[in-house]
C-alpha cells in the first residue's frame, strides 16, 4: 500500500512541476487543450488587418481562427492534456537563394539562377529579413504544414517572374519647352542593365507582392534586398563591351544635347536683341505721330506754327538752303 501511495504522490509531484512553463522575451506561445487551440470568439483572419491585401479568392481560402497568444513572462501552468507550442518572433535573416528542403541547392544556398526576357542565364545574389506574425500563429502552427518553404517558394516564383518580364522605361530626351522627346532607339537593349539599373524598383516590387504572406502563412517578410546581379562569365566580357558602348552613345547624345541648348539661348538673346534696337529706331516715330495727333487736334494753326518752329530750327543748322521757286 505504501508503495502504491509514493507512486502515486511521485506522479502527481511530476505532472505539478512539469506543468509550470514561462515564454521567453523573443517568444510567442499558444495552448491546446486535447489538441485544439484555444481561440478567440468572432474572430478570423479577415476580421484582422493584416487580410487587406488578399485578394476575392485569398480571403476564402486563407480564413484562420484567431487564437489566444500567451505573451512573455511566466511562470504559467498548463494540466497533462494540455500542450504548449513556443515561437520565436525575432527577425530572421536568410539568403534569398537558401532551399529549406534541400540546403545544398542553389550552389549551397548563395545564388538563385533566373532568367531574364532575352534568355540570358544570371545569377541573384541577396537577402530576406523575415518574422513569425504574433497576429496569426494558427496558420504558422496549424495552417501550413512548412511555412517557410511556402513563403521561400512563393517569393523564389514571384521573383523569377519580375526578372523574366522586367522592362525598364526607354531613355528620352526631353527639350526644355517639353514641346517634343525623341527616345534613343539607338541603344542597345540588355535586359540586365536594365535589371542593374533599377534594383531599387525591383526590391520594392517583391515587398508588395509578398505583403499577404502574414495573412497566408504567418509570416512577416520585413524586407527583401537583392544585392547582386551576374550574368555567365561567357558573357561578361561581351556585357563589358556593350556596357561601354551604351555610355559612348549616351556620352556624345548629352554632348549634342549640351550644345544644341547653347545655340537656342544664343539664338533667343539675339532675337531679343535684335527687337529691341527696332523698338528703340521705332518708339521716336510713334511718339512724334502722337504729337502731330495731338496738335491737329488743338486746331489747324497749331500745326502750323509747329512746322514753321521745326523749319526755323533746321534753318538755324543748315549751311546752304535750296528754295524752289519760279523764273
Amino acid at each position: 500500500m505504501t508503495l502504491v501511495i509514493g507512486f502515486l504522490l511521485g506522479l502527481v509531484a511530476r505532472y505539478l512541476l512539469s506543468g509550470f512553463y514561462t515564454v521567453g522575451q523573443n517568444e510567442r506561445a499558444v495552448k491546446t487543450v486535447f489538441g485544439r487551440a484555444q481561440r478567440i470568439p468572432d474572430q478570423t483572419t479577415l476580421t484582422d488587418p493584416i487580410a487587406e491585401h488578399l485578394s476575392p479568392e485569398q480571403r476564402e481560402r486563407y480564413n484562420f481562427p484567431q487564437v489566444v497568444v500567451i505573451p512573455p513572462g511566466g511562470p504559467y501552468w498548463k494540466w497533462p492534456w494540455e500542450r504548449i507550442y513556443k515561437i520565436s518572433v525575432a527577425t530572421q535573416t536568410v539568403s534569398m537563394a537558401f532551399d529549406p528542403e534541400n540546403p545544398t541547392a542553389n550552389q549551397q544556398g548563395q545564388v538563385l539562377d533566373a532568367v531574364t526576357k532575352d534568355q540570358l542565364n544570371i545569377g541573384l545574389t541577396g537577402q530576406i529579413r523575415y518574422r513569425v506574425s504574433d497576429r496569426n500563429l494558427y496558420a504558422y502552427l496549424f495552417g501550413v504544414k512548412q511555412p517557410i518553404v511556402h513563403v521561400m517558394g512563393y517569393f523564389v516564383s514571384v521573383l523569377r517572374e519580375r526578372i523574366a518580364n522586367f522592362s525598364a522605361p526607354k531613355e528620352t530626351l526631353v527639350t526644355k519647352d517639353d514641346s517634343s522627346t525623341d527616345t534613343l532607339d539607338a541603344v542597345v537593349d540588355v535586359s540586365i542593365n536594365d535589371l542593374r539599373k533599377n534594383l531599387r524598383d525591383i526590391n520594392d516590387h517583391m515587398f508588395q507582392e509578398c505583403l499577404g504572406s502574414a495573412a497566408r502563412y504567418g509570416i512577416v517578410l520585413e524586407a527583401s534586398l537583392i544585392t547582386g546581379i551576374d550574368p555567365p562569365a561567357e558573357v561578361e566580357s561581351a556585357l563589358a563591351a556593350i556596357n561601354t558602348a551604351h555610355n559612348h552613345v549616351s556620352s556624345e547624345i548629352s554632348l549634342a544635347q549640351a550644345a544644341a541648348d547653347q545655340r537656342i539661348v544664343q539664338s533667343k538673346r539675339a532675337v531679343e536683341i535684335e527687337t529691341l534696337n527696332v523698338q528703340a529706331e521705332v518708339e521716336p516715330i510713334l511718339a512724334l505721330h502722337r504729337e502731330l495727333v495731338a496738335l491737329k487736334a488743338s486746331g489747324s494753326g497749331a500745326l502750323a506754327a509747329y512746322v514753321r518752329n521745326v523749319r526755323l530750327q533746321l534753318y538755324s543748322r543748315a549751311r546752304r538752303i535750296f528754295q524752289e521757286g519760279n523764273i
